[in-house]
Order: structure tokens, then sequence, then C-alpha cells
């Protein structure tokens, strides 16, 4: 009798409770034989396909069930497909995903909604909350993946899914992109040339206000007019950050990798015109650098919260701009 043998029963399935009666195996046993026995290995590769079994029973038979109590269960799952990619091969159709419409579908229900290869997922749904109404308002999907465990097993996925692809061949290929890494689906790609004229002239008025405050700028056509700017975030610096979040839960410091930032700022935007049109005046100068100001930290809100200085430097200009306004309507 014993409570962890983990040579016969996989670390991920330690919850499970039984009796298992095998005359092939002596009554008293040592860690080492566990570890050579060829019978002790049946045994636990017979105990994995038969859970991978009664998953996919459940599946395929009690889908709504099978829902419910997914949340509970899905830890101990991705765990196992990391400790054992023979695992996750038997049982990657039947992982379920939480999306952001509140539904439970698996990775083959919702890349048949999409055109492309890539699963967009959302981590946080409070701080991700903007760009989830515009997928919403476009009528995209995305997959709600908040668990620590997530961004070790999109790597497992996209590693197995593209063993045999041609990495050139980028169409093929699996990959998770954040919400908040690739808006492209919420972008107008029918934007006229006569709509680009002041493209150079809006990225030069906000780079040289803000500088290197954020990484890059840009400018796009996006679908909702109401939106002066938007934050993205490269994929790459998301992982890389997750991991420095990782090594210092585990006390490893000195690593520094933060979330890549950039702006695309929209061109349909009303404010945005009205900028362009300000920047030649002036006696506006003042007006416009505020506002370029306070559309970035608007847009870097949406993304995520403000640094204690950031927070407050927004307060002092939202004063300003206000008192500003004030004045205009005298």
């Amino acid at each position: 009798m014993a409570d962890n043998i983990k040579e016969v029963i996989p670390e991920f399935l330690l919850l499970l409770k039984g009796v298992i009666d095998c005359p092939d195996l002596p009554l008293n046993v040592s860690r080492s034989f566990l570890q050579n026995d060829r019978d002790v290995s049946k045994i636990s590769k017979h105990i994995v396909k038969k859970v991978a079994d009664k998953l996919k029973s459940l599946y395929n038979t009690e889908r709504e069930s099978y829902e419910k109590f997914w949340d509970d269960i899905q830890v101990f799952i991705k765990f196992g497909c990391l400790k054992d990619n023979k695992f996750y091969d038997k049982i990657k159709d039947v992982i379920l995903y939480k999306t952001i419409d509140g539904r439970h579908i698996n990775l083959k229900e919702y890349l048949a909604d999409n055109q492309d290869k890539t699963i967009y997922y959302v981590t946080d749904e409070n701080q991700q909350a903007q760009y989830i109404k515009q997928f919403k308002d476009n009528g995209l999907n995305a997959l709600i993946l908040d668990n620590s465990l997530d961004t070790p097993f999109m790597g497992l996925i996209e590693y197995v899914e593209n063993m045999d692809k041609n990495p050139e061949n980028q169409e093929e290929i699996l990959k998770f992109a954040r919400i908040d890494s690739d808006i492209s689906k919420v972008l107008n790609s029918d934007a006229k040339e006569e709509d680009k004229a002041n493209d150079e002239k809006i990225t030069s008025l906000f780079q040289d206000i803000l500088g290197d405050k954020l990484s890059s700028y840009k400018v796009e056509s996006f679908k909702d007019s109401n939106l002066s700017a938007m934050v993205v975030v490269d994929e790459q610096s998301i992982r890389m950050a997750h991991m420095k979040d990782q090594f210092q839960a585990m006390g490893l410091e000195g690593l520094s990798f933060d979330e890549e930032q950039g702006l695309l700022i929209n061109r349909n935007s009303s404010i945005i015109k009205k900028l362009v049109s300000l920047a030649d005046q002036t006696d506006k100068k003042d007006m416009v650098e505020l506002m370029c100001q306070q559309i970035a930290d608007l847009a870097m809100l949406a993304n995520k919260e403000l640094k204690p200085d950031q927070l407050n430097d927004y307060v002092d200009r939202t004063n300003k701009l206000m008192a500003m306004f004030v004045e205009l309507d005298k």
C-alpha cells in the first residue's frame, strides 16, 4: 500500500484512487525496481490509456456534463500533456478551451471558424476588455488562456502541430497570438491611398512628442472610427515576460524582459484628423502635445495598468486639458 508511486501512476494522475491487482509484482519493491521493471512501465502506460479513453468517451457521449467539470480538471490534463506528449496526441481533440463568448470548444472547432491558422487568446478579461470588445463587435472569437500552465502548453501545441510543416509556408503554421499582439482582424484593409496622405505626418507628430515611450508608431485604418489608437504588444516579448515571471516565482532574479508595446494610430478617427489640422498652428502646440500624450496613455490604459508616475502624469494632464476646454468656451 502506498500513496505516491509515480512510476506506476504518473504525477498528473496522482489524485486517482484505486487498487492495482498485479500478481507479477513482488510484495516488497524498491524505488529502483519500480523504475526499471517492464511490467510497471506497462501498467503505467495502460492507466494513462484508460484515462484518455474515458475522457474521449465522456466527450463523445456526455459533452454537456464534460464541459461542466472541464474547468476543474483542465490543469491536470494540461500538466499531463506537458509531461507526456503521447498523452497529448491521444486526447488533443477532447481538450476544451473557454471562449470570450462563454462557450467551450476544442481547437478544431475554433479553427473551423477561422480562415487562417492563428489562434487568438486572452490572458486577462478585465485588462484586455477593449480588445475583447473589438473582437466581439467584428464577430471574432478568442480563447481564454489565463492559467500559469497555458504559456508552456501553447508552446507544446505549436511544436507538436507544426513538427511536419514547412516553416517557410506561414499559411500552414499554427500559432497563438494574444489578442493585443495582432489586431489585424479589426483593421480596415480597404483604406484608399488618399486616406494615407497624412500618415507620415501623424507618425512624426507622435514620435516627436512621445519619443521612446512606446517601441513603435504606425498608422492604420480601424473599422471603429471612435478609437483613436490601440497598443499592440509583440507576441515574443509576451512569452519572454511570462518566462521572467515564472523565474521570479522560483526566486531567480536578474532577468529583465518587458512586453514590447507599439502604438497603432487610427487615421479614421476624427480626433486624429483634428490633431493633424492643429499641428501646424503655433498657438495650439501645447494642446496638440497634451492630446498626443493623452491618446497614448488611454491606449496604454486599455492594455494594462499604468505605473504610478505614468498615472500621476495622466491625471495632471487630464486636468490641464479640461482647463483648456473651459478657456475655449469663454
